[in-house]
């Protein structure tokens, strides 16, 4: 596989990633894209304890995933203004929709979504070209951005970030209502915080 090409940089850009709160797939492990689901009761609890956790943090730029279940934790952790940008959006599952991982590996043993097939879905490819628009404008800014998103789609960004193949994503386990930091030691893109 060719080495990723590295995203421009702005050494000064901080990302704090946010990945939404439990939903009801999420708690059972069924792959959510596409599908609209909003947050449990347990998941909105929880989504309200990240505006303490956000630190009171100033950022230049707010954005969500359009999903329901990301512009939901958003609005209960004060940042209900945050901008939409469908490039936020979870890696799409394709015909996979809904299923955990032991049923599709019915199918297709020893899957994962890093490495496919996603029938119907989304490539690395198509999931690469998306997340580097996000990191470019990210670091475009030069100042704290604050992303709501999607565990896949998150652990994905956050290898972008790193200049790595989106499928290094897989070694970055994201919870639910988690809040990590990207940022930089001197000109090399580094993680600050993780699933925290």
């Amino acid at each position: 596989m060719p080495e990723p090409t590295p995203v421009a940089t702005a050494t000064s850009s901080e990302v704090w990633l946010v990945r939404h709160g439990e939903t009801e797939w999420s708690a059972i492990g069924r792959h959510t894209s596409t599908t609209d689901l909003t947050l449990t009761a347990d998941g909105r609890r929880v989504a309200r304890t990240l505006e303490d956790r956000l630190d009171h943090t100033a950022f230049a730029l707010v954005l969500t995933s359009p999903r329901k279940r990301a512009r939901e934790t958003a609005r209960l952790c004060g940042h209900a203004d945050a901008t939409v940008d469908a490039d936020l959006a979870e890696w799409d599952y394709g015909e996979l929709e809904g299923l955990t991982t032991p049923q599709i590996r019915e199918t297709y043993p020893d899957w994962s979504i890093w490495d496919g097939p996603v029938p119907g879905g989304e490539s690395a490819a198509e999931v690469t070209e998306r997340l580097d628009r996000v990191v470019t404008r990210c670091r475009a800014t030069n100042c704290r951005v604050l992303l709501f998103g999607h565990g896949h789609s998150l652990r994905a960004l956050a290898a972008r970030w790193l200049d790595l193949p989106v499928a290094d994503g897989r070694h970055l386990k994201l919870d639910t209502a988690t809040v990590s930091v990207l940022g930089w030691e001197r000109e090399t893109p580094v993680v600050l915080r993780w699933n925290s």
